[in-house]
């Protein structure tokens, strides 16, 4: 099988560094490595132009717009091969991690995705807790994430984690990632839409904790500064969720899921309980938290909806050429 690795990067090049040597040291070899870089950033470009490759068949594609949806969809038009892995810059592949990848698409014809633990540095210590259960959705709605904490053997999930997700590019085919995903740089559940909509289309997606990449969680240049409250991240990050999980559910439990991520929700996208339950410990905080919540469940609703008139208006203009 032949092995195409995108990467995503913006204004990193001591990670993206990083990352490149590991993916040098590959037991099985790349066969094409596709670097995305932001016309402005300055400092990857001179990083690349003096970058020793050596045996890394090392290609660039130059990227205009903010986000790593359209960095994604501007790295998928140079893909090639069988197999396309997809990492962050600011993460480190284990050696065998193409290795293991390709194990499993050989296995099973059936498989689409394939991902695995990101193990995440902070300072000098390594999250080393434990989950079982990893990327699946909840019949309500609630998607339980835990990839950089799973353990076990190999199984099927429904979500993958962007930092370390593997696709067979037969399955992917023309599909793209949503560009109504908000935010000006993470975009955070973009991969969820992707993944789930593979999901639609009866593919499986697989979970091992060995197919492994260390983390580096790196500085970000957006309004998404991982654990610092931002008004504006927070809502595009409920709005997200919330636009792909309208998509993905059926009606009924379109309906449940509304009703629960409003009145409950998660410490991620507060509900009415949530924010009961941190108000004694965050105060004004949860206040925020909640109201920029419901405002992200009502944004992504909006965007449900006239995303539904503007496909009914496609095909109706369809049938009448």
């Amino acid at each position: 099988m032949r092995n195409t690795v995108l990467i995503p990067t913006y204004r990193r090049p001591l990670d993206l560094s990083r990352c490149l040597s590991a993916l040098q040291m590959q037991t099985k070899p790349v066969d094409r490595v596709i670097v995305v870089v932001r016309d402005t950033d300055n400092e990857t470009w001179q990083f690349l132009s003096e970058f020793k490759a050596q045996n890394l068949p090392l290609h660039t594609v130059k990227v205009t717009q903010p986000g790593v949806v359209a960095a994604l969809n501007a790295g998928l038009a140079a893909v090639e091969g069988d197999i396309l892995s997809i990492t962050d810059d600011d993460a480190a592949p284990h050696p065998d991690w193409l290795e293991r990848i390709n194990a499993h698409f050989i296995f099973d014809s059936c498989i689409a995705g394939v991902g695995g633990r990101d193990r995440i540095h902070r300072d000098t210590k390594i999250e080393d807790d434990s989950r079982q259960v990893v990327g699946k959705l909840q019949w309500f709605g609630r998607v339980i994430g835990n990839h950089h904490l799973g353990i076990g053997k190999p199984r099927e999930v429904d979500v993958l984690k962007g930092v370390n997700m593997s696709f067979r590019t037969q399955a992917i085919e023309q599909l793209r990632f949503d560009e109504r995903m908000r935010g000006t740089g993470a975009q955070v559940h973009f991969e969820m839409a992707f993944t789930l909509a593979l999901k639609r289309a009866a593919w499986k997606m697989i979970y091992d904790p060995s197919v492994a990449v260390d983390h580096y969680p790196a500085q970000r240049f957006d309004e998404d500064q991982r654990h610092n409250f931002n008004e504006i991240a927070f809502i595009n990050l409920v709005h997200n969720e919330t636009l792909v999980l309208l998509e993905h559910l059926p009606p009924l439990r379109r309906v449940v899921f509304l009703l629960w991520a409003i009145l409950v929700g998660t410490r991620d996208s507060f509900g009415f309980i949530q924010w009961v339950r941190f108000l004694p410990s965050q105060g004004q905080l949860a206040t925020k938290k909640c109201l920029a919540s419901w405002r992200g469940r009502w944004q992504g609703w909006q965007t449900y909806q006239q995303s539904k008139i503007k496909n009914s208006k496609f095909k109706l203009a369809s049938r009448s050429q």
